[in-house]
């Protein structure tokens, strides 16, 4: 199981993704250009010395992200989290090998990525209200996901 963050915007919205991925025994590909500096002080109060425990993957691009998860042997579906979906995440059948990707906080992703997805989930909620936090969201999809393909990383409590 892997959690993908597309050109995320708020340094502590990423730093506290990847707080939670490290706890959880989830990789994270971060799919640059970001809204901040990697490593400033927003961003690395939020994630802590959290980082050190992250199996984490830089990529330069959209495309170079793509090209690398297309190239593992398990490449796994990748699975947006968009308000723009109709299946809700409660109602999907997750595996071991999904990828979760979440957009940018300011405009989501672009549609070529929306696309690209091989599954659109949506975390249901109150009608006229825009957005779930993004972490919040991640931390939600991120916790049924593992529950599902019992994937909770060595070490918690059952």
């Amino acid at each position: 199981m892997r959690l993908a963050l597309f050109e995320p915007d708020i340094a502590q919205n990423a730093g506290t993704m990847m707080r939670l991925a490290a706890c959880l025994g989830v990789a994270v590909d971060l799919i640059e250009p970001c809204g901040f500096i990697v490593g400033d002080a927003k961003f690395r109060r939020s994630a802590m010395d959290y980082l050190d425990h992250l199996d984490l993957a830089r990529h330069s691009s959209w495309a170079a992200f793509q090209a690398t998860r297309l190239a593992r042997d398990r490449p796994g579906r990748l699975i947006l989290l968009t308000t723009r979906a109709d299946r809700r995440y409660i109602d999907a059948r997750f595996e071991p090998d999904d990828t979760i990707l979440v957009g940018r906080e300011s405009a989501g992703v672009p549609d070529a990525v929306h696309q690209a997805a091989d599954l659109r989930l949506i975390v249901p909620m109150r009608t006229g209200l825009r957005s779930i936090n993004v972490a919040l969201t991640a931390g939600m999809v991120l916790g049924e996901a593992l529950r599902q393909t019992d994937l909770f990383a060595e070490g918690l409590p059952r």
